[in-house]
């Protein structure tokens, strides 16, 4: 079998080593046929975006070795679907000139940090050509201002007046500089160059969390402008990014723009597994009775009409299966990243979009209207009506849920929408959930419970607990864990006494202790009970209080030499709590 290939996002080195290889190579035929001068792809983190810049790349390409010979990346596609494209798709492998950018490396804390990291990205894309210093096609002029680019200082710029000036100087020179190397490598070729762009959003949301937003937009508006508009030696471009931002905003005047995004009918089996690749990849790895796991977890995406499979959660799953054939299925996609502008909506979100949050992890669906293009710069964490609209727009474009009907009124879209799969449900459960209860308990005034425990009110306990339920997101089939960990953080903190969860007292483990520090002071017993119907919460309590006694918690304690225990029976069911007082 061939090797899995986890983190590759390189075509050529992917088939070097002889990976596993879902073919979509024929996304070269269709970006030519189908796909506007600038095409611009916005798809989910993870699912192949970079990958396919590369298989485009590779096949577009007219590289040089390092003597100065033709590479022939024909021997990359033996045997892919791309062979069978016809002659006039065939006669363009290995034609053109390529400028390939990245712009994922620009999460830096400074304007002047994160523009210095992009700058160095176009130097080193300039530098991959440095040949044409010694194209004789190429005039003085030209070849003196590709010397500029390749010298500019390698070193970060300094906080004072010259850092300043040198930092204005290098955006002027850098915002023109792939239109005109563009020009420059057709004069060399006598063809048309094609350009390649990565994760073309991510300098744009790094500056917005980090104050300069202004002014990375207007760097980043004229090197497109440049680049994509008012480039006439452009054969064609292909941008990748999680979100498409607003055309005013940075893709100002580019009429030659076409827009693919998890909407749009074209392209859409190029990102994701479809089921038949997903059923082929299970197989080729003896996991073919993992089928309806596989479709459980990872299924659910819904691009245009097509349904596919989150490509790195597969690839994943089937590396760990391989090895150990029972394994659990985990959440993947939820290590790969964080996005910022998510979690900062839900920290300000208000009861309704609290409420909406409630039905989806617990299987229900929600209708918003939805808006393609969006700009940072409007997003405002202080209106709740603005942000309420926001946040679905952005868990919707970034693969947090997936469209289930559609209508329109008047020129406006509204997608009826779920969560798509068990993967999501995990992360809704255990990130999502925890962004937004964490921001109702960090408000919470944990005083009034422990003066509550301390005085033995259970009324009191009983008020504040449910208060807490009943602002944060919960989901209804929630086991003791879910209320365990929500009840033993509100615990933290109790002055003069530490917390212990599940530690082993009498011929069992309570649920939570709470020691003292001072010896003359009562250990504090919670036994935690669970009922999914609230006329059976009074039976919760009993069970608890059973518990403790044919467990003989409070005797394990006073065998320690504690001065005595008070303990809690604590039952719950959904969003409400009740407590009482055990009494031997």
């Amino acid at each position: 079998m061939k090797k899995i290939g986890i983190g590759y996002e390189f075509y050529k080195r992917m088939i070097d080593d002889g990976c596993y290889y879902v073919d979509k190579t024929m996304l070269i035929k269709d970006v030519v046929e189908k796909g506007g001068t600038v095409t611009l792809f916005t798809r989910p983190r993870r699912f192949g975006k970079t990958l396919a810049l590369s298989t485009l790349k590779t096949f577009f390409e007219k590289e040089y070795d390092y003597n100065g010979n033709i590479v022939d990346n024909r021997r990359y596609f033996e045997g892919m679907k791309i062979m069978e494209a016809g002659e006039d798709i065939l006669s363009r492998l290995g034609k053109y000139p390529v400028l390939s950018l990245t712009l994922k490396s620009t999460k830096q804390p400074t304007f002047k940090g994160a523009f210095y990291k992009l700058k160095t990205s176009i130097v080193d894309e300039i530098a991959r050509h440095s040949y044409l210093l010694n194209s004789e096609k190429l005039n003085p002029v030209e070849k003196s201002k590709i010397q500029n680019w390749l010298s500019t200082d390698s070193k970060a710029y300094i906080e004072d007046a010259e850092g300043d000036k040198k930092l204005y100087e290098d955006l002027n020179t850098f915002s023109t500089s792939f239109g005109e190397f563009s020009r420059m490598l057709k004069k060399h070729y006598g063809e048309n160059v094609i350009i390649l762009m990565d994760e073309y959003d991510v300098p744009l949301e790094n500056a917005y969390f980090a104050g300069f937003y202004d002014e990375m937009i207007g760097f980043i508006r004229s090197f497109f402008e440049n680049a994509l508009k008012t480039n006439d030696s452009l054969e064609f471009a292909v941008i990748t990014g999680c979100l498409r931002i607003s055309k005013e905003s940075i893709f100002t005047g580019l009429n030659n723009l076409s827009i693919n995004s998890v909407r749009s009918e074209k392209f859409a089996e190029y990102f994701g597994f479809t089921q038949e690749e997903t059923d082929l990849m299970l197989k080729e790895y003896n996991l073919a009775d993992k089928v309806e796991e596989v479709k459980n977890w990872y299924d659910g995406y819904l691009f245009g009409n097509t349904a596919v499979y989150n490509p790195w959660s597969v690839t994943k799953y089937v590396d760990d299966h391989e090895v150990k054939h029972d394994k659990l299925p985990e959440p993947y996609w939820s290590n790969t990243s964080s996005n910022s502008i998510i979690r900062n909506l839900i920290y300000t979100a208000d009861s309704n979009m609290k409420e909406e949050l409630d039905r989806l992890v617990n299987g229900g669906t929600i209708e918003k209207k939805i808006h393609e293009d969006i700009t940072y710069g409007d997003i405002s964490f202080k209106d709740n009506e603005k942000n309420d609209e926001n946040l679905w727009n952005f868990l919707f474009f970034t693969g947090y849920l997936k469209k289930v009907s559609e209508r329109s009124i008047k020129e406006d879209i509204y997608l009826t929408m779920c969560i798509p799969n068990a993967e999501i449900r995990s992360i809704y459960r255990n990130q999502i959930t925890d962004w937004f209860d964490m921001e109702v308990k960090k408000k919470a005034d944990y005083s009034i419970l422990h003066k509550a425990v301390m005085s033995k009110d259970t009324e009191a306990i009983s008020e504040f607990v449910n208060s807490i339920l009943e602002q944060c997101i919960s989901y209804f089939d929630s086991d003791e864990s879910f209320y365990h960990g929500i009840f033993l953080s509100m615990l933290y903190g109790t002055p003069g006494y530490s917390v212990r969860s599940n530690r082993e007292e009498g011929n069992g483990r309570a649920d939570i202790v709470m020691y003292p520090n001072r010896p003359k002071d009562p250990a504090i017993l919670f036994e935690l009970k669970v009922r999914k119907k609230f006329n059976e919460m009074d039976d919760g309590i009993e069970e608890a209080f059973t518990q403790i006694r044919d467990k003989k918690y409070e005797e394990g304690i006073l065998e320690e030499g504690y001065a005595g225990v008070v303990s809690f029976g604590v039952c719950f069911c959904k969003k409400s709590c009740i407590v009482s007082v055990y009494r031997s």
